[in-house]
């Protein structure tokens, strides 16, 4: 039985763009183009698309007041957005994020960038995205295993029930996210956090908390060390679920953000 091929349209108002991305993609997916966002939104419910990857700079209606329109309409608000484009400076990529862009890229792109993208977006659970990789470090046997039950399906999940050997660890694996335990032997989890920071591939990784101890005081220390959320035992696996996804679509859009800038 031959595999469904995932929809997208691909948004651009030079027609040699568009041919060129839709022969780069056609092999691995249905692709749709539309030359204008009026375009768009004439064949958007036609076509029924998974993913939408779109130019910012068009005449007439732009790629940022296209996914206005598109996040406002309860219909299409769910469709990824990607923005492919040739503006690289700071004040475009944050627009695009604050507006609610699913990634962004930069003119020119490899096929592999463009296709772990799409991927990572529409199909998580393909081979050929690459799969981020968690570190869940607790004491605990129980909740190591129910974490790598919630989260095994979408991420590579590693587990560490000795704290003290993080630093062995980090030197076979390079985790994308971080959840520590606050309270453990040896070293707890507020003392791992400064040894995570002192790394440069670090810096910015998104750290979660897990504790029984959901105190003010916890949640004060752990964010002013730098952690990115804080969750409170028993695990919910929704909550966990969404506080990892958000970290880390946070994290790849940081991370973007970084590589456009030193390439300013």
């Amino acid at each position: 039985m031959e595999k469904r091929r995932r929809k997208i349209i691909i948004v651009d108002d030079i027609m040699f763009q568009l041919l060129s991305i839709k022969e780069r993609l056609k092999e691995n997916y249905m692709v749709f183009t539309a030359q204008t966002t009026e375009l768009l939104f004439t064949n958007i419910d036609k076509v029924d698309p998974e993913l939408i990857l779109m130019d910012i700079n068009m005449p007439k209606s732009d790629g940022y007041k296209a996914i206005e329109m598109l996040k406002a309409d309860p219909r299409y608000e769910h469709i990824p957005v990607v923005f492919l484009t040739g503006q690289k400076d700071k004040e475009s990529l944050m627009k695009a994020i604050s507006l609610g862009a699913a990634d962004y890229l930069v003119k020119p792109v490899t096929d592999a960038e463009l296709i772990e993208c799409i991927e990572y977006l529409i199909n998580p659970n393909s081979n050929a995205a690459m799969k981020p990789v968690v570190l869940a470090v607790d004491d605990s046997p129980t909740i190591l295993k129910s974490v790598n039950a919630f989260l095994r399906d979408r991420y590579i999940v590693y587990t560490l029930p000795e704290p003290e050997k993080l630093k062995d660890l980090l030197n076979m694996i390079t985790p994308d996210l971080f959840i520590l335990d606050c309270n453990m032997p040896v070293i707890n989890g507020f003392e791992l956090v400064p040894i995570i920071r002192s790394y440069t591939d670090y810096s910015d990784t998104p750290i979660i908390f897990l504790t029984g101890e959901g105190t003010v005081d916890n949640i004060s220390v752990a964010m002013h060390l730098g952690a990115s959320d804080f969750l409170v035992k028993p695990i919910n696996e929704n909550m966990l679920r969404e506080k990892v996804a958000n970290q880390l679509k946070n994290f790849v859009i940081r991370r973007r953000m970084n590589k456009i800038s030193k390439a300013l």
